[in-house]
Protein backbone atom coordinates (compact mmCIF):
# COMPACT_ATOMS: atom_id res chain seq x y z
CA UNK A 1 0.00 0.00 0.00
CA UNK A 2 1.62 3.37 -0.83
CA UNK A 3 1.95 6.20 1.62
CA UNK A 4 -0.45 9.05 1.21
CA UNK A 5 0.11 12.41 2.56
CA UNK A 6 -2.32 13.60 5.15
CA UNK A 7 -3.54 16.36 2.66
CA UNK A 8 -4.52 14.04 0.44
CA UNK A 9 -6.02 11.06 3.50
CA UNK A 10 -7.94 14.60 4.51
CA UNK A 11 -8.82 14.87 0.34
CA UNK A 12 -9.60 11.71 0.22
CA UNK A 13 -11.90 11.26 3.49
CA UNK A 14 -14.39 14.50 1.75
CA UNK A 15 -14.55 12.81 -1.51
CA UNK A 16 -15.96 9.90 0.45
CA UNK A 17 -18.49 11.97 2.43
CA UNK A 18 -19.62 13.54 -0.96
CA UNK A 19 -20.58 10.57 -1.97
CA UNK A 20 -22.38 9.63 0.81
CA UNK A 21 -24.23 12.49 0.57
CA UNK A 22 -24.88 11.94 -2.96
CA UNK A 23 -26.24 8.47 -1.93
CA UNK A 24 -28.45 9.38 0.94
CA UNK A 25 -32.12 9.48 0.71
CA UNK A 26 -32.16 11.40 3.68
CA UNK A 27 -32.05 15.55 3.95
CA UNK A 28 -30.21 15.41 7.31
CA UNK A 29 -27.53 12.67 6.30
CA UNK A 30 -27.13 14.97 3.23
CA UNK A 31 -26.68 17.58 4.74
CA UNK A 32 -24.49 16.19 7.57
CA UNK A 33 -21.95 14.28 5.13
CA UNK A 34 -21.81 17.65 3.27
CA UNK A 35 -20.73 19.62 6.35
CA UNK A 36 -18.18 16.81 6.99
CA UNK A 37 -16.85 16.56 3.32
CA UNK A 38 -16.85 20.83 4.03
CA UNK A 39 -14.63 20.09 6.97
CA UNK A 40 -12.41 17.52 5.82
CA UNK A 41 -11.61 19.75 2.15
CA UNK A 42 -11.30 22.64 4.65
CA UNK A 43 -8.54 20.46 6.83
CA UNK A 44 -6.86 19.30 3.34
CA UNK A 45 -6.30 23.27 2.27
CA UNK A 46 -4.36 23.98 5.28
CA UNK A 47 -2.51 20.92 5.37
CA UNK A 48 -1.53 21.53 2.12
CA UNK A 49 -0.09 24.87 2.79
CA UNK A 50 1.51 23.88 6.01
CA UNK A 51 3.31 21.39 4.04
CA UNK A 52 4.06 24.00 1.32
CA UNK A 53 5.75 25.86 3.73
CA UNK A 54 7.53 23.15 5.38
CA UNK A 55 9.21 22.07 2.01
CA UNK A 56 9.87 26.11 0.95
CA UNK A 57 11.83 26.21 4.90
CA UNK A 58 13.44 23.17 4.28
CA UNK A 59 14.92 24.42 1.10
CA UNK A 60 15.84 27.81 2.43
CA UNK A 61 17.85 26.38 4.83
CA UNK A 62 19.62 23.76 2.15
CA UNK A 63 20.50 26.70 0.35
CA UNK A 64 22.03 27.93 3.70
CA UNK A 65 23.55 25.28 4.62
CA UNK A 66 25.57 25.14 1.11
CA UNK A 67 26.53 28.65 1.20
CA UNK A 68 28.21 28.50 4.60
CA UNK A 69 29.94 25.01 3.29
CA UNK A 70 31.13 26.36 0.10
Amino acid sequence: MAATSTSEHYREQAERCEADAAASDLMEVRDRNLRSAAAWHAMASRQQKSEAARAEKDRIAEALRAQCLA
